[in-house]
């Protein structure tokens, strides 16, 4: 859902003497969402992502959670300027596993400028690559992904077993006061997994669920965000559960929101008093010095009536440390909850978000 774009910072260095403003258009009410056009490139936009998160299991029942992320930025620039170097897209990429077998995270980055075979997002329906790493959707509607990173190897097939699920309202998603602090946002949870991971050269046959989060914007965060904790949930009745809050630099809630999804279709969209966050317990990285909420109660409002889930994570020790590829730190965790599994996002414990 909100993924890091935190690391839109790092283009600074790469648009040198670009102009001062570029015409990105603005989200606004009233998008009517397209597929599947909309599962491909909005290559005008500041910025988007395909974000896949989700739990596997081996044939010898082990649980492993994985993560894989492909970011789309255009950098300000001169749309008008002819030269072949001038970089008018970057891709960027994560991925990253989680094994308790282990106790911690393993994960590997990618980033490219579009163009010269290196990296390319397609309009139309998605196929998202740099290099090697891949994820696209076939025309039989199922997504693929490759990955080859430092420590382990995935090639993951995914299969749609509910329609999208459109976030906010019909796909525009606020987050925050200002109408433009927003995306258009849609998911597709539930998804069936099945295909390998390698690791250490032995490579096993996995199963499992995912959840797939699309996301687009040219002005995501208000100026005084500090980052914001994310879930997305494929519960065991087939309902799904999504529910964020933008944190403020001074502490607080700055906007909320989220959306549940029942077996039956029925979906109750919630607003910023009908979602709250609180922690019941934290862990605190070494490496970087961050405190993290890493179990936390979520409470929501359907109906009236206000429920309480209990996230906890697989193990704590789930922080994704890109500093050394000049991107940000963050948690992305896989967690369990009383009837169904996840994913949580915990972003700006360790700096503040810049967008």
């Amino acid at each position: 859902m909100l993924r890091v774009c935190a690391m839109i910072a790092v283009l600074g260095a790469i648009s040198v003497a670009a102009p001062a403003a570029t015409p990105y258009p603005q989200v606004r009410p009233g998008i009517v969402l397209r597929f599947p056009a909309d599962h491909g490139a909005h290559p005008t936009f500041r910025t988007e992502w395909w974000y896949v998160t989700g739990w596997l299991r081996t044939a010898e029942g082990r649980d492993l959670g994985f993560q894989v992320t492909f970011f789309r930025t255009r950098p300000p620039g001169d749309p008008a300027n002819p030269s072949r170097f001038a970089p008018s897209q970057i891709l960027f990429a994560h991925a990253a596993l989680s094994d308790p077998s282990t106790g911690k995270l393993l994960h590997g980055e990618r980033a490219a400028r579009q163009g010269f075979g290196l990296a390319s997002a397609t309009t139309g329906d998605a196929n998202v690559a740099i290099r090697d790493w891949r994820l696209r959707r076939a025309a039989d509607g199922r997504w693929h992904t490759t990955i080859a990173a430092d420590g382990f190897k995935l090639a993951l097939t995914f299969d749609p077993t509910q329609p999208p699920l459109p976030q906010g309202q019909g796909g525009y998603s606020r987050k925050g006061a200002r109408p433009g602090e927003g995306s258009y946002y849609y998911s597709v949870p539930h998804l069936q997994v099945s295909g390998t991971v390698e690791r250490g050269g032995r490579r096993v046959g996995v199963r499992g669920s995912a959840w797939l989060d699309r996301e687009w914007s040219s002005n995501y965060l208000a100026p005084e965000a500090q980052g914001w904790d994310w879930t997305g949930l494929n519960l065991d009745d087939g309902s799904a559960l999504m529910a964020f809050r933008i944190r403020r630099k001074d502490g607080g809630t700055l906007w909320a929101g989220g959306s549940l999804r029942t077996r039956d279709g029925t979906t109750t969209v919630f607003g910023p008093n009908d979602v709250a966050f609180r922690s019941v317990a934290t862990w605190r990285s070494r490496a970087t010095g961050a405190t993290y909420p890493v179990i936390q109660d979520l409470t929501i409002r359907v109906g009236g009536k206000r429920i309480t889930r209990r996230l906890t994570p697989m193990f704590a020790a789930q922080e994704l440390d890109a500093r050394r590829s000049g991107l940000p730190v963050y948690w992305e965790g896989a967690v369990r909850t009383p009837g169904g599994r996840g994913y949580l996002e915990l972003t700006g414990y360790a700096a503040p978000l810049a967008m």
